[in-house]
């Protein structure tokens, strides 16, 4: 240790301790005796920090006999080969033995153990566990929708985040990749942009999409198989922008308010409520216009459900009573749209 100068002192101390390896390694357990108790079974995580060099060896011994099937000395060849795994227990195994390695490599720097750095290559592992990674997220996703775990959200993550394991073999190969993600992406944001996710033909475009994806062939890699999942992936986004283009124009009949546009189309399924949809169109205006203005006086109307429910009822049986045989239930069935629009747009959902 180096002691700060003091005073008119010109240099510090260079202070040299020796013989007191059994001190240090006492007060190095007594260190370890005290995160024991409070980390429990979190300190693994701490615990390689006092690895002395020869713990160090052999845990590299060890991450290579784990790691002993694949070819750590080219990157593409065993990325090829993870990504041959479809046992999730099994890459996790080797994602954990690359994180070792990944935690082993800054030790070794820290220590300055650096000959121990040509008995493996570390930055070439990196890449290897960025891959093995990915294959691993992409297992999770396939099994989450097969197992029937469901969302907008699950499906736009596996869209995002499918994995190529892809190797370039010729242009043609890496011009077909490049479709491939371009066709996903752009699909991908076609369902996004959709506003009204309960329409009968987007759950059903959007389940033909996760069987395609549930196939587990989004990655493959050779041609035929990449022009097929193209092609499949070109007839939905097709469909799903006809969808969307036919939305906007009746949500323009709102002033662009979506809430308006899902409650006409849920309105038009039901049937039997309205002779013409113009006629629904000027009845909901009609609404729009007197709770929109109510909302706008009263910002704090929507905090009471049940009153705006009650508002919201009398608007309906006005603005409806002139276009049908506005009944009891269509009068609730109308309402209930209504309202769980405006409270799911202020409680932001």
């Amino acid at each position: 240790r180096v002691n700060r100068p003091y005073k008119k002192q010109k240099y510090g101390y260079v202070v040299d301790f020796a013989d007191i390896r059994k001190e240090f390694e006492q007060t190095n357990k007594a260190y370890f005796d005290e995160l024991q108790a409070e980390l429990g079974d979190e300190l693994q995580t701490y615990s390689q920090m006092f690895m002395s060099r020869e713990e160090i060896e052999k845990q590299i011994r060890d991450i290579k006999d784990k790691l002993f099937l694949y070819d750590l000395s080219n990157a593409e060849a065993f990325s090829t080969a993870v990504s041959q795994i479809e046992d999730r227990k099994e890459v996790l195994e080797i994602k954990k033995a690359l994180e070792n390695a990944r935690n082993i490599y800054n030790l070794i720097r820290f220590y300055g153990h650096f000959d121990l750095l040509e008995k493996v290559d570390f930055k070439r592992m990196g890449k290897m566990l960025d891959e093995t990674a990915r294959h691993l997220e992409m297992l999770n996703l396939r099994e989450a929708l097969q197992n029937e775990v469901d969302g907008a959200n699950l499906l736009n993550a596996a869209l995002e985040n499918v994995v190529f394991m892809f190797r370039k073999v010729s242009e043609e190969e890496l011009r077909l990749s490049d479709e491939l993600k371009d066709a996903l992406r752009q699909t991908r944001e076609a369902f996004v942009n959709n506003f009204d996710q309960q329409d009968a033909q987007f759950v059903n475009l959007y389940d033909e999409l996760k069987r395609l994806f549930k196939k587990g062939n989004l990655d493959e890699v050779t041609q035929e198989e990449m022009k097929k999942n193209i092609g499949a992936l070109e007839k939905i986004r097709e469909k799903i922008l006809e969808l969307n283009r036919r939305n906007a124009l009746l949500r323009a009949k709102y002033e662009s308010d979506v809430k308006y546009a899902r409650v006409h189309k849920r309105i038009m399924e039901r049937g039997n409520i309205a002779e013409r949809e113009t006629d629904l169109q000027e009845a909901l205006v009609e609404v729009k216009e007197a709770m929109d203005k109510k909302v706008l006086q009263n910002d704090h109307l929507l905090e009471a459900d049940g009153f705006f429910t009650q508002m919201m009822q009398q608007s309906v049986i006005q603005a409806f009573g002139r276009i049908a045989n506005l009944n009891a239930e269509t009068a609730r069935f109308i309402n209930s749209l209504l309202v769980r629009e405006y409270m799911n747009e202020f409680q932001g959902i």
